[in-house]
């Protein structure tokens, strides 16, 4: 899985919103059921809507997983001063199953990008135990995976995975 935590460092995920980990679990986002995220592939705003699918395999019926989606190039990649924006947050997901079993502390919010290219990554912790995990501050800018974690005890990630989106024209979508 090493190759894995290579493309999280050449798209800067690693060192830009979390610190290096080894993956321990797999983790598989998808959308409109047969869109699969990989790291850096392209995916435009109007393929990415509705909340994906996230299925975890490698925990067991005792585990429990947080899974946090953020935007770490607010308001644009050159100078990302809101870093970063959340976009989901599911907590207490079973180690067996999928988000569509854990519990929503933030609603999904579509990307809408306006300006460059943009990630948005899937961040998977293993819980401690089942528990509550906290919603963050009211606004869903200036959120921070790293101390989000670190308040949570959630520890290092143990999967991730990111999408580039840009704006859409009105020309891309026909």
């Amino acid at each position: 899985m090493a190759k894995l935590s290579d493309s999280l460092t050449i798209g800067r995920v690693i060192g830009d919103v979390i610190d290096p980990f080894t993956p321990t679990v797999k983790m598989s986002v998808t959308y409109n059921s047969n869109k699969q995220v990989y790291n850096g592939h392209e995916f435009f705003p109007s393929a990415v809507t509705l909340k994906p699918r996230v299925e975890v395999q490698g925990g067991d019926m005792r585990s429990f997983f947080t899974l946090v989606m953020t935007d770490p190039d607010v308001p644009g990649p050159s100078d990302p001063y809101l870093r970063e924006h959340v976009h989901w947050i599911v907590s207490d997901i079973p180690g067996t199953t999928d988000s569509t079993f854990g519990r929503e502390v933030v609603s999904y919010e579509m990307p809408r990008p306006n300006i460059g290219i943009h990630r948005f990554v899937f961040i998977l912790f293993k819980q401690r135990c089942r528990q509550s995990v906290a919603a963050p501050a009211a606004s869903r800018d200036g959120f921070n995976t790293r101390q989000y974690a670190q308040a949570n005890d959630l520890g290092l990630p143990v999967a991730a995975v990111y999408f580039n989106c840009q704006r859409e024209t009105a020309a891309r979508r026909r």
